[in-house]
């Protein structure tokens, strides 16, 4: 595998070549300061071109950065559309493991990519001088925030809503659709009420990472072996535990959201899970657990 240096020397390399490329930036997680950074992180590269449209005649120049295992570009794929409105991006994996998402973007785009900059952006090369202050990166868009009472509520309301879906789901014996809803909705927004929580008792000055990857630093080990128990998924009767799990999980840590922020605790808690348990006694109990 290549080393850092040598990528970076290979795509800077290039840019400094072709004079089309005025400018280049990392983005994503080598840009945060904030990562530690390992072997298995992407290199996110832009490049601002002046005539984006002469790459586009052909890939091969792209062979220049290495053989590939595969590309993928999004901007020319028909079954997932593209999110780039005139860039153009090519996802390559390399025959040595390195993996690049390399980004074109005409140059006189260049205001609407730091206006809609997440923030994680590093300058590699400015040929013109463009950047006439310095780009500091920072993570800072992906803080924990702290939730208004209607965020609170509503993220109350979206959990306690979707249990009801889940149990239908193990009552018609239709694994994939309860697995969906709570895997999908519930779920997700058990990981925002326990980061709400953990902002309220650490601050809210850091991020918990993209899909909240470093949440477990920050949970109780009982919580966090309690989290992972949900993941278990793929027999009917995992799954109703893993419901089970959640509720007391997303009950014990909205209760200390709401503590904390002195907000109103949700009297549909006690409603929904007598419903459940009305439901696993009345369809789910005799057919799935028998």
């Amino acid at each position: 595998m290549r080393t850092d240096q040598q990528v970076y020397d290979l795509f800077l390399n290039y840019a400094q070549a072709d004079s089309a490329v005025r400018l280049v930036t990392l983005e994503g997680s080598r840009a945060n300061p904030a990562i530690s950074k390992d072997q298995y992180q992407d290199f996110d590269i832009s490049y601002f071109v002046s005539d984006l449209k002469s790459y586009q005649t052909s890939d091969q120049w792209l062979e220049v950065f290495g053989s590939r295992l595969i590309i993928q570009k999004p901007e020319a794929m028909e079954l997932f559309p593209a999110e780039l409105d005139g860039w153009f991006s090519y996802l390559m994996i390399f025959t040595d493991g390195i993996k690049v998402d390399l980004t074109l973007i005409p140059i006189y785009d260049i205001e609407q990519y730091f206006s809609g900059s997440d923030g994680l952006v590093k300058i590699l090369l400015d040929k013109d001088q463009r950047m006439s202050k310095p780009i500091i990166p920072s993570d800072q868009q992906y803080w924990i925030q702290p939730p208004s009472a209607r965020e609170f509520d509503d993220c109350c309301n979206e959990f306690w809503m979707l249990a009801t879906y889940v149990v239908k789901g193990l009552a018609r014996q239709e694994i994939l659709f309860a697995n969906d809803h709570l895997y999908e909705i519930m779920r997700p927004n058990l990981l925002r009420m326990m980061a709400w929580r953990i902002g309220a008792q650490r601050g809210y000055h850091f991020s918990l990472g993209k899909n909240y990857k470093f949440i477990d630093k920050y949970l109780p080990a009982e919580d966090w072996k309690k989290l992972l128990s949900t993941y278990t998924q793929s027999e009917y009767k995992q799954l109703w535990q893993s419901l089970n799990t959640c509720l007391g999980l997303f009950r014990k840590y909205s209760d200390a959201v709401a503590r904390h922020f002195n907000y109103q605790y949700p009297d549909y808690d006690v409603a929904i899970t007598s419903y459940i348990n009305n439901f696993f006694e009345s369809y789910i109990k005799n057919k799935l657990f028998d």
